[in-house]
C-alpha cells in the first residue's frame, strides 16, 4: 500500500492492518534533535580569523529572562529583527514571489493528503469486502494519485531549499557588510565584545534561514491539516476528537516541563564547540611559535580543557534529551493503538465499515501531529531558539547598541578626512609658521586613552605633518606609540581631541561641512596606508599579495589548486588611486626587484602560484612584500609600525630610500637609532603619569641624513 502524508515527502509503507498502517502517519522518529544539530555545527568548517576565546564576558550567556511571557516576546522580537530585512530588501519582490510559490505547493500537498485519506478508506473497504473489482479500481486510483502527487512534494522541497539558499546568501552579504563596516570586526576582536562571530555568520545564519523557513511551512501545513482533517474526524466520531485534544495538550505540557533546560544547554553547546575549534585554529596559525617554545604540553592541556567543557555540557544535553525522549517515544507509539481502540466498538457493532477505521486513524494522526508540534519538535525548537539568541545578540552588537561603555570614555576623538589644500599653516608645539608644502595631517589637543579601562597614554598632543615631513615616533614599550597610530587609523576613538587628514577630494566639500564635524572623506589606500609589524598575508596568489588592498582581482583556481587563470584581469576599487591606473605584470616584477624580492617569483612558480604565504615567507620577506604594496599604491602618507623590525640595517635603509624616492611621506614607529637618519622630526613619548596632566611628549627637529638630502 502507498500513503502520502501532509507534512513529509511520500512514504512507502507495506502493511495489512490498520493499526500498523497508522505508524506511517507518525512524524519520523529520526527527528532533528539538538544532538543532531550539535553534530552539524561540530563538523562545519571554521574561519581562520575566528574571534576570541571563552574568557569573554558574561554577555556570552543568554540574558536572564524573568518569565515565560517576556521570554517569548523577547524571542519573537529578536526573530523578527533578524528575519525581516530580507523580506523588505531590494530583493523583496523575488523573495515574496518564491515564498508564495512554496506556500501554494504546501497547500497542494495538503490537498493531496486529504485525497489519499479518502482513497485509503475505499481501498480498505474493498479489501475487507473481498471485492476484487473494486480493489483493482482503487489500486489504480492509488497509483495514479501517487504519480500525480510526487511532483508536488518534490517541487515543494526544492522551492523551499532554493529560497532558503537565496535568503542565506542575502543575509550573509548583509551581515558581512555590517561586520566589516567602520572597523566593527576590529572592535569585536580587540574588546572581546562577543564570542565567535565567524560561527554566527557561517553556521547560525545557515541554520536560521533553513529552520525558520521549515518551521513557517510546518505551521502553515499544520493549520491547513487541522482544518481539513478535524472535519473528517468529527464527522466519524466526535468523542475521538475530544480524546485527541486531551492527549495532545497533555503531551505538550509534559514535554515543555521535561525539556525546559534544553534552550540554554544548546546555546552553551554551540559556544563551547566553537571555542574548541578556534583553539585548534590557533595551534595551526601559530605552529612555529609553539614549536619554538616547546609548548605542546601546554597546548594539549588548553585544548583538553576546552574539549572537556564542551564534553561536560554535551553530557548534560544528552541527559536532558534522554529524559525527554522517554516521554516523546512513548507518546508517539501509544497513538498507534489509541484511535483504533476508541472506534473499534463502533466497528464491532456494525455502525462503521473497516475502511473507516483506517480513515479515522489517518485523520487522528494528522491532527495529533498538528496539535503536538511542540512535542515532536521540542529539541529542534530549543536549538533554533539558541540560534535566534546568538544572531540577535550579534545583530544588536552590529547596530552599535553595546560597543562601548560610556563610563570608561571621557570623550571621543574626532577623526575627519578633509579635502587637501584648505590650510597652509603649520602649528608645531604651539608655534605658527607658513609652509609651501601641502599639509597632510593635523593633530589638535589629542588626549589618547585605552578603550578598555580608560588609561591615558598621551596628554594633549599637538602636531602637524606636511609633505616630506617624515616623523619618527620613539619611546619606551607601552607608552602608546602603536596606540597613536591606531587612533590615526580610526581604530581607537577613546579620548578627546581631533585628527584631520588633508587628502584628495572625492566630492564637493565645504568648510561649513567640516565645521559641523562630519566625516568628509573615507580613508583609502590611495591616500593613507598602514604597515603593521607583522604584515597581513591574504589567502591567494603572490599577485594578490602585491595588489592588496588597493586592487582586487577576479580569479578562478584550477582543479589542481596551484595556478590561477585570468589573473591579469584587475578591477580597481573606488579608493582614490589614479583613474585607470592598473599595475601590469612588469610593474609587479619591477617592484619586487626594488624591494629585493625578485627571487621569490622563480622560487614559488610565478606570480599566480598559491601558497600559505604567512608560513612559506620569513617575517623579513613579508615585511619587504608589504613595502612592495606601499610602492605600488603610492599613498600620500604611510604609517609604519616597526615595519622593518625583522630586517637588517642594510635592507632597512634600502627600503626607506625606495619610499623616499617615490615621494611618499611617512610616519614611523621604531627603536633603532639608525632610523633617525631617514626622518626629519622625532616625536618622543614618555610613559604617562596617571596623577599628572602634564604633556608626556616632545617633538624634536633633526637633519634628514637619507640619500635625498645628503
Amino acid at each position: 500500500m502507498i500513503l502520502i502524508t501532509g507534512t513529509a515527502p511520500p512514504v512507502f509503507t507495506t502493511c495489512y492492518h490498520p493499526v500498523l498502517l497508522s505508524h506511517s502517519h507518525l512524524p519520523p522518529l529520526r527527528h532533528e534533535s539538538a544532538i543532531h544539530r550539535s553534530k552539524i555545527f561540530r563538523f562545519r568548517s571554521v574561519s581562520a580569523a575566528s574571534s576570541s576565546s571563552s574568557s569573554s564576558s558574561s554577555s556570552l550567556l543568554p540574558p536572564p529572562r524573568p518569565d515565560k511571557a517576556s521570554e517569548l516576546r523577547a524571542l519573537w522580537k529578536r526573530f523578527w529583527k533578524v528575519a525581516a530585512p530580507f523580506w523588505f530588501s531590494e530583493d523583496k519582490d523575488q523573495a515574496r514571489l518564491r515564498l508564495a510559490a512554496v506556500f501554494a505547493l504546501t497547500l497542494a500537498t495538503t490537498g493531496i493528503s486529504v485525497g489519499f485519506n479518502f482513497l485509503g478508506r475505499d481501498f480498505y473497504n474493498a479489501l475487507a469486502n473481498k471485492d476484487q473489482e473494486q480493489f483493482t479500481k482503487q489500486l489504480l486510483y492509488y497509483l495514479c494519485g501517487f504519480a500525480g502527487g510526487i511532483p508536488f512534494f518534490v517541487l515543494r522541497d526544492y522551492a523551499k531549499e532554493t529560497l532558503s539558499l537565496r535568503w542565506r546568501s542575502w543575509m550573509t552579504k548583509y551581515y558581512l557588510q555590517r561586520y566589516l563596516k567602520d572597523q566593527t570586526f576590529y572592535k569585536i576582536q580587540s574588546q572581546s565584545l562577543i564570542d565567535n562571530p565567524d560561527q554566527r555568520i557561517v553556521d547560525d545564519l545557515s541554520s536560521f534561514t533553513s529552520t525558520a523557513l521549515s518551521f513557517s511551512l510546518t505551521l502553515f501545513s499544520a493549520t491547513i491539516d487541522l482544518i481539513s482533517f478535524s472535519n473528517i474526524l468529527f464527522t466519524i466520531y466526535p468523542p475521538l476528537f475530544l480524546v485527541l485534544l486531551l492527549y495532545s495538550f497533555g503531551g505538550t505540557a509534559i514535554s515543555v516541563f521535561l525539556g525546559k533546560g534544553l534552550v540554554n544547554l544548546n546555546f552553551l553547546q554551540e559556544k563551547k564547540e566553537a571555542d574548541f575549534r578556534y583553539s585548534l585554529v590557533r595551534v595551526r596559525e601559530n605552529a612555529e611559535s609553539i614549536a619554538f617554545y616547546g609548548g605542546e604540553e601546554n597546548e594539549m592541556q588548553l585544548l583538553l580543557q576546552r574539549f572537556r567543557s564542551a564534553f561536560d555540557n554535551l553530557t548534560e544535553l544528552l541527559i536532558a534529551s534522554r529524559n525527554l525522549e522517554f516521554f516523546t517515544d512513548g507518546y508517539r507509539y501509544l497513538i498507534q493503538i489509541l484511535p483504533a481502540a476508541v472506534v473499534a466498538p463502533m466497528f464491532f457493532s456494525g455502525k462503521i465499515e473497516f475502511g473507516v477505521i483506517n480513515q479515522s486513524v489517518s485523520a487522528f494522526n494528522h491532527i495529533l501531529g498538528d496539535f503536538s508540534l511542540v512535542v515532536y519538535q521540542f529539541q529542534a525548537i530549543s536549538a533554533f531558539s539558541a540560534v535566534i539568541d546568538r544572531l540577535g545578540e550579534f545583530d544588536d552588537l552590529l547596530d552599535n547598541n553595546s560597543t562601548r561603555d560610556p563610563s570608561q570614555i571621557m570623550d571621543e576623538i574626532k577623526l575627519t578626512y578633509q579635502s587637501a589644500g584648505t590650510s597652509s599653516l603649520l602649528r608645531s608645539n604651539g608655534s605658527v609658521q607658513s609652509r609651501q608644502n601641502q599639509k597632510l595631517l593635523e593633530i589638535e589637543e589629542l588626549t589618547l586613552q585605552t578603550p578598555t579601562n580608560g588609561t591615558t597614554l598621551v596628554h594633549n598632543l599637538i602636531a602637524d605633518i606636511y609633505e616630506k615631513d617624515h616623523l619618527l615616533i620613539m619611546g619606551p614599550s607601552g607608552s602608546g606609540k602603536t596606540s597613536l597610530l591606531r587612533a590615526m587609523a580610526g581604530l581607537w576613538r577613546s579620548g578627546k581631541g581631533r585628527i584631520t587628514f588633508y587628502l584628495n577630494p572625492q566630492d564637493d566639500f565645504t568648510q561649513e561641512k567640516y565645521e559641523s564635524h562630519e566625516t568628509l572623506v573615507k580613508r583609502s589606500s590611495g591616500d593613507v596606508l598602514f604597515l603593521p609589524q607583522r604584515p597581513y598575508m591574504v589567502l591567494g596568489t603572490l599577485r594578490q599579495q602585491l595588489l592588496y588592498p588597493a586592487w582586487s582581482t577576479t580569479m578562478e583556481a584550477t582543479p589542481g589548486g596551484s595556478k590561477i587563470d585570468g589573473a591579469s584581469s584587475l578591477l580597481k576599487k573606488d579608493d582614490g588611486i589614479e583613474e585607470g591606473y592598473k599595475p601590469t605584470t612588469d610593474d609587479l616584477m619591477r617592484t619586487l626587484e626594488n624591494v629585493r624580492l625578485g627571487h621569490i617569483v622563480d622560487r614559488f612558480g610565478g606570480l599566480d602560484s598559491l601558497h600559505e604565504w604567512s608560513s612559506v615567507l620569513s617575517l623579513g620577506e613579508q615585511q619587504r612584500l608589504a613595502f612592495a604594496r606601499l610602492l605600488l599604491c603610492q599613498p600620500k602618507l604611510a604609517l609604519l609600525d616597526e615595519s622593518t623590525s625583522a630586517l637588517d640595517e642594510a635592507n632597512e635603509a634600502h627600503l626607506y630610500q625606495q619610499i623616499q624616492s617615490a615621494g611618499i611621506t611617512y610616519i614611523s614607529i621604531g627603536h633603532r637609532q639608525t632610523l633617525t637618519m631617514f626622518h626629519n622630526k622625532i616625536l618622543r613619548i614618555a610613559t604617562a603619569d596617571p596623577q599628572s596632566l602634564e604633556r608626556n611628549w616632545r617633538i624634536e627637529e633633526t637633519s634628514l641624513l637619507g640619500p635625498l638630502n645628503q
